[in-house]
């Protein structure tokens, strides 16, 4: 088969490679749908995630067709359409009977494209199906919940969640890209009083204000701060969402949120960041950091099915899957490209053979 392999810092190629087959009882095997590229997966390639060893296929978002089962799974069969979590969960681990299933300690976690093979691949292994996939309604296409995989449990869980987003709350998010979004919209659900999104992108402040904001400010560093204190009567924000993963957007928040408040860390940082306590222990500001857990993916869906989320708002691009370099180059130069959220298209129509198996079915259509 065909897949995109990791082949160290600033390498990757789309290439031949095994078929995957079931490693343990409680796998399953899917035929890869619909995947995307997510900003983890270029700090992968920028060398920022050293635990990605060369010759690791990338991706831990997609939506697939079961296609093989492990003799212990019981929740999911031969032509079920899942949705692989990035998340993978053993289920039996003292983090996992907690809901911290980013923690897992049973092998499970951020495991997929990072420390096993991931899915920007034609099939792939997903360990611990039970407990790490979930079954897509019919009513519901690929696209529909192909962002569940990752950024909106992502913003909702480690941005609003542990925010302690609250009606009439003032919220800053710094970072308009997909996380950024993502926080908009899963922060609106509490009906906060302003959502103030900071960035230099003018046309992604402008898909913010779309989404939900009331505010976009087009600056940084000390004009950004001054900014958001001057709209706030110089108090500063209730919650302040990083959803970047820089230093100096960081320290931006710790500088606008008021005494008393949050700040949510979302962006993965490959850098040191400054953590001024000087200043910030007299505030009483509460600092939380995460990966996400991805407990939310059957609420996030639910609201989805209603018509209360509409993950489509992130699609800006699609490719065929075979096209997934090209598809990362358009990502990758988001200012000049105009890239939001690309999705990679399987072939989802042709025949479905099961890996490792002899007889088939057709796959559905929607």
């Amino acid at each position: 088969m065909k897949a995109l392999v990791f082949q160290g810092p600033g390498s990757r190629q789309w290439e031949d490679v095994p078929e995957p087959t079931l490693e343990a009882p409680t796998d399953i095997i899917i035929r890869v749908d619909a995947s995307t590229i997510c900003g983890s997966d270029l700090h992968i390639l920028k060398g920022d995630v050293p635990a990605v060893k060369p010759g690791t296929i990338l991706g831990h978002e997609a939506v697939g067709t079961v296609t093989e089962v492990g003799e212990a799974v019981t929740t999911v069969a031969v032509g079920d359409r899942v949705l692989a979590s990035c998340i993978t969960s053993c289920g039996r681990c003292e983090q996992c009977k907690a809901a911290r299933y980013g923690l897992c300690t049973g092998g499970g976690g951020w495991i997929l494209g990072h420390l096993i093979d991931g899915v920007q691949a034609e099939y792939a292994r997903i360990p611990f199906a039970d407990t790490s996939v979930y079954k897509v309604p019919p009513a519901l296409t690929d696209e529909q919940v192909l962002f569940l995989a990752d950024i909106l449990p992502t913003s909702f869980e480690v941005g609003v969640l542990n925010g302690h987003v609250k009606p009439g709350d003032t919220v800053a998010i710094v970072g308009a890209g997909p996380v950024g979004l993502a926080a908009v919209l899963t922060a609106s659900l509490f009906t906060p009083s302003r959502i103030i999104v900071i960035d230099l992108d003018s046309t992604r402040l402008a898909r913010a204000i779309e989404c939900g904001a009331s505010g976009a400010i087009e600056l940084t560093g000390e004009a950004a701060r001054d900014r958001v204190l001057e709209l706030t009567d110089g108090i500063g924000v209730d919650v302040a969402i990083e959803a970047v993963g820089i230093p100096e957007t960081f320290e931006l928040c710790a500088d606008i949120v008021r005494s008393g408040g949050h700040v949510a860390n979302v962006g993965v940082h490959g850098k040191p960041a400054t953590l001024h306590l000087e200043r910030l222990w007299i505030k009483g500001v509460t600092i939380t950091t995460g990966l996400v857990d991805t407990f939310s993916t059957p609420r996030l869906m639910s609201l989805v099915s209603t018509g209360k989320l509409d993950p489509l708002v992130f699609v800006t691009h699609r490719f065929a899957l075979e096209q997934a370099e090209e598809a990362y180059d358009a990502f990758s130069a988001a200012a000049e490209t105009g890239a939001f959220k690309v999705v990679l298209e399987g072939a989802k129509h042709q025949q479905l053979v099961p890996v490792g198996a002899a007889a088939g079915l057709e796959g559905d259509a929607s």
